[in-house]
């Protein structure tokens, strides 16, 4: 079976937000590098933090995260 790997478009939702990693990250409650971590993929969000995510940049999960 092959490994999926989630993936994630957050950099570009985040930039048409015009948010930075820092605004982002005090908006969820999480510090600057678990957005950056999360961005880079070397941080997959748990089903929660995904979720406030997807809310926070009001978009569904579908056109946030992908597998890959």
């Amino acid at each position: 079976m092959e490994k999926l790997t989630l993936k994630n478009k957050l950099r570009v939702a985040r930039a048409e937000k015009k948010l930075t990693q820092d605004s982002l990250a005090e908006m969820i409650g999480v510090s600057r590098q678990t957005i950056s971590s999360i961005e880079t993929g070397q941080f997959c969000p748990t089903a929660k933090l995904a979720l406030i995510l997807c809310i926070s940049l009001d978009m569904k999960f579908e056109e946030l995260f992908y597998f890959d």
